[in-house]
């Protein structure tokens, strides 16, 4: 049976939300979630929170099984308020669940290169709302997973989270440093395709080997120097209007696309 807790001083309350801090997340080892539609695809890629709280009596039968299967594999349900809920969430309308999950990360050593021919790369993310959409565009486009490159923001933010839409739980994600991911690289099959603007090669140009690692780098700087002069390949998407570039995420996902087209999916 679900636990009541209505109290905001309740330890598990505070708990849960202190894990909006990247400090307190490190510390706990756990992350939140929220959404009915976040939470059931998390439930359907095998991920259940260890603990549930939800809010509201009558109950869509998506969150009943929810907080059966949640109950069932030792996790808690938790019933509370809208309130709490807005305190969990930082939102003033939250949904109507809030998930804390345990945090896991793919280790780049565990990656099989040969599992896809599209692997998504991103260098000094900084934006949890680019990293959560592409995430969604490794998702929509069968990418083997996103590897994070040095100082990203935290895939496991809520922003991040709830920016991906479900896909954290379904995209493998890891990361590493440049150097580790450069040696990992070239130990095995892949072609790294680098966006850049200094470069006159338009990306619906070349052919694209598989795997195929599609790198993007830095919102406001792009990727440093020495690593555009390590990619096999660097391509540009013209631009028609008065912007020099597209968003990063957006830019990720016109390529990534173009890619796709090319492997035959």
């Amino acid at each position: 049976m679900p636990r009541e807790i209505t109290a905001y001083s309740n330890p598990l309350v505070k708990a849960a939300r202190l894990l909006r801090e990247k400090r307190h997340r490190r510390e706990q080892g756990r992350f939140l979630a929220e959404g009915l539609r976040i939470l059931t695809e998390a439930r359907e890629a095998g991920r259940l929170p260890a603990e549930l709280f939800f809010a509201g009596h009558e109950r869509h039968p998506l969150l009943e099984r929810l907080i059966a299967d949640t109950e069932a594999a030792g996790g808690m349900a938790i019933s509370t308020t809208t309130d709490i809920l807005s305190k969990l969430s930082g939102k003033d309308n939250p949904g109507a669940v809030v998930g804390v999950y345990d945090e896991f990360a793919t280790d780049l050593t565990a990656i099989d290169r040969s599992a896809a021919s599209l692997w998504l790369v991103a260098e000094r993310l900084r934006d949890p709302g680019n990293l959560g959409t592409i995430l969604r565009t490794a998702d929509a486009t069968g990418a083997g997973g996103l590897i994070l490159i040095d100082d990203c923001v935290d895939p496991f933010s809520v922003e991040a989270v709830r920016a991906s839409m479900g896909a954290i739980f379904t995209v493998p994600v890891a990361r590493a440093e440049w150097s580790a991911f450069r040696d990992w690289l070239r130990s095995g099959a892949g072609t790294l395709v680098g966006l850049s603007l200094d470069t006159n090669h338009d990306y619906r140009a070349p052919t694209y080997p598989a795997p195929t690692f599609l790198l993007t780098g830095n919102e406001a700087q792009g990727m440093p120097d020495f690593m555009a002069a390590e990619c096999d390949l660097l391509v540009k998407i013209p631009m028609l209007g008065k912007a020099d570039s597209l968003n990063a995420a957006v830019a990720t996902a016109v390529m990534a696309y173009t890619v796709l087209a090319q492997h035959g999916s």
